[in-house]
């Protein structure tokens, strides 16, 4: 059994993956004060709550875009199993040819989404990936991946409008009945939510008319399961993602 790890701005993934699939998929917070103690217990509980040790751990693979954790988190898991988890970047067999001005500046999230599309769904492929950002890439129907856009996250949206505005308060992810709301609650919510599928949609339509194609369309990330309901185009919805490309590019260089 596979530890993967991924390290987003503001969750951790953690998941056991083996031959048959994932085991289990748990998240905790992302915090670059916290020990590499404190990280080794935390990832030793996920574990227990699921019925595993770590010596039942053969291996472990981890992403991140908190660059400050990378060195903590690996250290906390040598010390829980006596494993150094590969890291995805540079000098990893990833199986995607990256075709972008510079592509080591390519965030590791992005490549391992990128990878496990490419697997499931084949080419041509667009993957949106909503968290802290929301990205919306593209895999060409050569395989290739080429590139995409970055768009603030739903989250991060939501705040800066509460955190600008003196009268509008902090309101729920929840999903108005209607688009076209009457109270300043639903107001937001609706601008918020169908402001973002609206956002996915449209770029979609875009990427397609600049790709000559159009494509299988695949959505990933926390906020994925409330904001694409919302739109009009046919988006699949994964959120096995992450977990796939990680123990993809652990075989691919095991």
């Amino acid at each position: 059994m596979i530890l993967t790890i991924d390290i987003g701005n503001t969750n951790i993934e953690l998941g056991v993956v083996d031959e048959q699939g994932i085991v289990f998929q748990e998240r905790i917070s992302t915090d670059i004060d916290r020990t590499e103690l404190e990280y080794a217990v935390l990832i030793k509980n996920a574990l227990e709550v699921h019925g595993l040790t770590g010596d039942e751990i053969t291996g472990s693979i981890m992403s991140s875009v908190v660059p400050p954790l990378v060195h903590i988190i690996k250290s906390a898991i040598k010390k829980l199993i006596g494993i150094t988890p590969m890291v995805v970047g540079a000098g990893l067999k990833t199986g995607l040819d990256i075709k972008i001005d510079n592509p080591k500046t390519l965030g590791a999230d992005i490549v391992v989404d990128s990878v496990a599309a490419k697997e499931i769904y084949g080419a041509p492929c667009i993957v949106i990936d909503m968290g802290t950002a929301t990205t919306i890439t593209v895999i060409s129907k050569n395989g290739d991946y080429v590139g995409g856009v970055i768009v603030p996250g739903v989250r991060s949206s939501l705040e800066a409008l509460v955190s600008d505005t003196s009268q509008l308060p902090r309101v729920s992810l929840s999903s108005p009945k209607r688009f076209i709301c009457t109270n300043t609650i639903d107001c937001m919510k609706s601008g918020i939510i169908n402001g973002q599928a609206a956002l996915v949609d449209g770029m979609i339509d875009r990427f397609w008319q600049e790709l000559g194609y159009q494509t299988n369309v695949v959505a990933t990330g926390g906020l994925s399961r409330v904001i694409i309901p919302k739109c009009n185009h046919d988006i699949t919805l994964n959120n096995d993602l992450m977990m796939v490309g990680l123990k993809l590019i652990y075989d691919r260089n095991h």
